[in-house]
């Protein structure tokens, strides 16, 4: 498939993704949401390599970095984003995940050294004023409520959703480590969400969450709609365009589906922008496609049925 088609589809189901998650939150505690969905996604991609007759194990020098990438893409990556969503419309969420293009820059200069380019620092720079911006009147008002003794709820989803942008250019990060051991991407996802569940669900565990049974229609659509587009579907899409032309080009996703979101936010959640948001987005999305004009990261060689390293 080639790689506007990836990044259309990616884009599209993404965009809606931030408004699904909405369906699943009051009836079910949203860790245990993250926990249900990633466990029907790694079990759906596991069955689909079981079909394709690939061995479902890999050896532990593979593991770790699944492991790694489970620890930040889909653990604590989505507990944040879920968790977000109680405070902050899931449309300014959506908007929080576009400075992924600036964090994923920095998180490689951390990892690797990479350097980061002129353009990167300028333009995020512009991209964290017009989240400023676009916050500015709930900041203020929450910042007004923590005054008056009120808990300022959110400041909260502001951070976690901040944290939730960071986590998962981290995990970006990770990606490349991991199809440097194995060209299943298939399977190697399939790994990274379990390790991901598994941490979650031990983290509800011992906090003693409930894993309550779903019964709201909607919150079984939002799942199998979350589950299997939103987690396998855009995520093979997305971590096969990281393989072709690197994560630094690859998180220009994050243009698109902030656009996407909004709009459903506008029809669905009944979200009504004034011009200083409308003017904080388009400062912020506008500084992240003046970085993606920068040059090129050399992308990672990998193709999706190469065979799996054994011990």
């Amino acid at each position: 498939m080639p790689s506007y088609a990836l990044f259309t589809i990616a884009s599209l189901i993404w965009g809606s993704t931030f408004w699904a998650i909405t369906l699943q939150l009051g009836e079910i505690a949203p860790a245990v949401s993250v926990v249900y969905r990633f466990a029907l996604a790694s079990m759906a991609l596991f069955a689909w390599c079981l079909l394709r007759g690939d061995r479902l194990w890999l050896p532990w020098r593979v593991q770790r970095w699944t492991l790694l990438q489970g620890f930040f893409t889909f653990g604590l990556s989505y507990v944040c984003t879920y968790n977000a969503e109680q405070y902050v419309v899931s449309a300014l969420v959506a908007v929080l995940f576009a400075l992924m293009v600036f964090w994923t820059p920095i998180c490689a200069r951390i990892a690797f050294g990479t350097p980061i380019p002129r353009r990167t620092w300028g333009a995020g720079a512009a991209a964290m004023a017009g989240v400023l911006l676009l916050f500015w009147h709930p900041i203020w008002n929450a910042l007004h409520d923590v005054r008056q003794g009120g808990q300022g709820h959110f400041l909260l989803g502001l951070l976690l959703g901040i944290g939730a942008s960071i986590a998962s250019s981290a995990g970006s990060i990770v990606v490349g480590k991991v199809r440097a051991q194995s060209g299943n991407l298939l399977l190697t996802t399939g790994w990274s969400m379990f390790w991901g569940t598994a941490m979650v669900a031990a983290w509800c565990l011992a906090t003693g969450q409930e894993f309550a049974i779903p019964r709201a229609p909607g919150y079984v659509f939002g799942l199998l709609h979350l589950a299997i587009f939103g987690s396998v579907v855009a995520f093979i899409c997305y971590f096969t365009l990281i393989n072709r032309i690197g994560s630094n080009r690859a998180v220009y996703i994050g243009v698109i589906t902030p656009v996407l979101s909004v709009l459903l936010s506008i029809k669905l959640e009944g979200y009504r922008p004034g011009p200083a948001e409308w003017l904080g987005m388009a400062v912020c999305l506008g500084s992240v496609a003046w970085a993606m004009r920068g040059p090129a990261t050399q992308p990672v060689s990998v193709q999706l049925n190469d065979p799996i390293e054994t011990p």
